[in-house]
């Protein structure tokens, strides 16, 4: 969670009162180098990656924008790095997203 805030890529709601209600998007609160820096891998890998296209064609099916796909891709690929460092291995996209059979 902390990583995620750090980038900027977690969701912020606004509301007020009872009247206004918007649609959550990404804080941008973080660090923009670092969502500049995932943002071109994320549009590769949902591109050429079959796990990663998997995961973001699922998030359409849902109902969630383009955008809001990228972000998700975005925020997977930052949780996947975190992992990487912690556990230090090589990425294995198999482990990204559970294709269907």
């Amino acid at each position: 969670k902390q990583w995620v805030k750090a980038a900027g890529l977690d969701p912020r709601h606004f509301k007020s009162g009872t009247s206004v209600d918007k649609r959550a998007c990404i804080s941008k609160a973080g660090n923009c180098h670092i969502r500049r820096a995932l943002y071109l891998p994320a549009l590769s890998a949902k591109k050429h990656d079959p796990y990663v296209k998997g995961f973001f064609e699922h998030l359409i099916c849902n109902g969630k924008t383009p955008l809001q796909g990228v972000c998700a891709v975005m925020r997977k690929l930052l949780h996947a790095i975190h992992g990487m460092l912690t556990h230090d291995q090589p990425f294995d996209n198999q482990r990204f997203y559970a294709l269907p059979a």
